[in-house]
């Protein structure tokens, strides 16, 4: 597995050694005491989630806060998605600022979010089955999120703006400033 760490520190691309023949292939999407050592991180994760978008789904940005903060290891099972990573560490020399990693099904890339980050993604192709373990259980209480579109962080979704599909609390979500203070 090659790991390599983003613009943000902390948060890793991984891509799997991949062994294929005639009859397809095989790749270790996961193991812990591997993906310690190369992250550098004692990540032990408790829950796995899965979801299935159409072309044009944006889900998030999003977050859980404090003692329920969630590190999440994440990656594309059908289709193919942008996913987005921004940092809200404070003290962080690069708070506000997100990464973009393209993952499907294709390329087998996953990607290490560490607790700290907001995240979302946009699905780009008809469909997208996306699957995420995360380090901490989802506690709705401590969830926080902004408007996908905030200005103050800019991110390029890679989708025209008449071909996004929302939820109404997405719709709704404060701005960065709003929720961060800066």
């Amino acid at each position: 597995m090659k790991v390599t760490e983003t613009k943000l520190a902390g948060c890793f691309i991984l891509e799997p050694a991949v062994f294929g023949d005639s009859r397809g292939y095989f790749f270790e999407s996961f193991n812990e005491a591997t993906f310690n050592k190369l992250t550098g991180t004692e990540t032990k994760f408790v829950q796995d989630n899965q979801s299935y978008s159409t072309r044009g789904v944006l889900r998030g940005l999003h977050a859980q806060g404090g003692e329920h903060a969630q590190a999440k290891l994440v990656r594309v099972l059908e289709g193919e998605v942008i996913d987005v990573a921004v940092d809200v560490r404070q003290g962080s020399p690069t708070y506000g600022q997100y990464v973009a990693v393209k993952l499907s099904a294709e390329n087998k890339l996953q990607l290490f979010i560490p607790r700290g980050f907001l995240h979302g993604f946009a699905v780009l192709s008809e469909t997208a089955t996306f699957f995420y373990k995360c380090d901490n259980f989802y506690n709705k209480e401590s969830e926080c999120g902004i408007h996908p579109f905030d200005a103050d962080v800019a991110v390029d979704w890679e989708l025209p703006l008449e071909e996004i599909q929302l939820s109404d609390k997405d719709k709704q979500a404060p701005s960065f400033k709003e929720v961060f203070g800066q």
